[in-house]
């Protein structure tokens, strides 16, 4: 995920300091890693820096003084373009629970028993999802994330099935080399 172009497009609906860019994106990714306030400060001193933002203005409102950022027009070109962008399937489909089975088999342990303990973890983690896109109040950062993470968590347990119908045919092929 891009964070300068996230930055942008909370941009977009009118200035905002450093803590509230942080606030509201922890608050419209919910399932994504939360952004450290280093991190938000850094994009926007590079936004301004590349002539994507400007400094708005500075205030305190009886706090601490807070700088205000705005999108310029060219970073609301930017913004248009990045996310009109196709994005390209990544070509490699390489991830930990792969690999994990892989080892397991090459190293003559127990896949099976790997694949049925992750599959337990991956419906605790889809209850889980499923809980809080069905809360009340739930919004829809919220649901939109919850879905979007119970489709890829649906794809890994059908691949863990698919591997696990298959871990005798696999097995064999590496004892037999």
């Amino acid at each position: 995920m891009s964070t300068r172009h996230v930055l942008l497009g909370l941009l977009a609906s009118g200035p905002s300091h450093g803590y509230d860019l942080k606030r509201r994106h922890d608050e419209q990714f919910p399932e994504a890693r939360p952004l450290a306030y280093g991190q938000v400060y850094t994009t926007l001193q590079r936004l301004v820096r590349d002539g994507l933002a400007e400094v708005d203005g500075t205030g305190s409102d009886g706090g601490p003084e807070r700088t205000a950022y705005r999108a310029t027009e060219e970073g609301t070109r930017e913004l248009s373009r990045w996310a009109g962008e196709i994005t390209p399937p990544a070509p490699f489909v390489t991830n930990e629970i792969f690999a994990k089975v892989v080892v397991s088999i090459l190293s003559g342990g127990d896949p099976a028993a790997y694949l049925r303990a992750q599959r337990a973890a991956h419906m605790g983690r889809m209850r889980e999802l499923t809980a809080v896109k069905s809360a009340a109040g739930a919004g829809l950062a919220t649901v939109l994330s919850a879905d979007y993470a119970l489709n890829h968590l649906d794809a890994d347990l059908r691949w863990m099935t698919t591997t696990e119908d298959r871990l005798t045919t696999l097995t064999a092929e590496v004892d037999a080399a």
